[in-house]
């Protein structure tokens, strides 16, 4: 999976996708662009390149990885290993909608607020289980793309 961060000029931002309706998998979920690794795939950072390309169209000259955070094991039983990487902006989305509902941009300082998270009790599996949400214009982001936010602005505060 793909962390990606735009380099912008006023203020940097976080690149995420809403997952399409009709996946099996995670559908209508806000996530970072990113998916299985497959067999021609060198590393784990080959294959988040790849699946941002296929996903959202980003040319892999616009990806300059930064590092890893953390690998999470989500309830569905999928590891994450979220790859961190700056984003030249003047790129050019190729939108997959098989995959991808939407892309949006979200500034890299709103999660660092912890007071931006609010816990929500959700049912996963049949388990009950208390999540922090976060909500971000409307949209609410949650699970382990919420975790990864959180790993990230603590990695970005012990830097600064």
């Amino acid at each position: 999976m793909l962390v990606p961060i735009i380099d912008r000029a006023d203020v940097p931002t976080l690149l995420l996708t809403t997952r399409a309706g009709h996946l099996r998998q995670h559908a209508g979920q806000i996530s970072f662009p990113g998916g299985r690794i497959e067999p021609a795939d060198l590393s784990v950072l080959a294959a988040a390149v790849r699946e941002t390309r296929e996903e959202i169209g980003i040319d892999d000259r616009c990806i300059e990885p930064l590092g890893y955070l953390p690998d999470y094991v989500v309830r569905t039983g999928f590891r994450i290993t979220p790859v961190v990487a700056l984003i030249s902006p003047g790129f050019t989305l190729q939108i997959d909608a098989a995959e991808v509902a939407e892309v949006f941009e979200m500034p890299l300082e709103f999660p660092c607020h912890p007071e931006n998270f609010q816990p929500t009790r959700r049912v996963l599996h049949g388990v009950e289980v208390i999540l922090d949400d976060l909500n971000f214009e409307g949209r609410i982001i949650w699970g382990a793309t919420a975790l990864i936010l959180r790993s990230l602005c603590a990695v970005l505060r012990r830097q600064s």
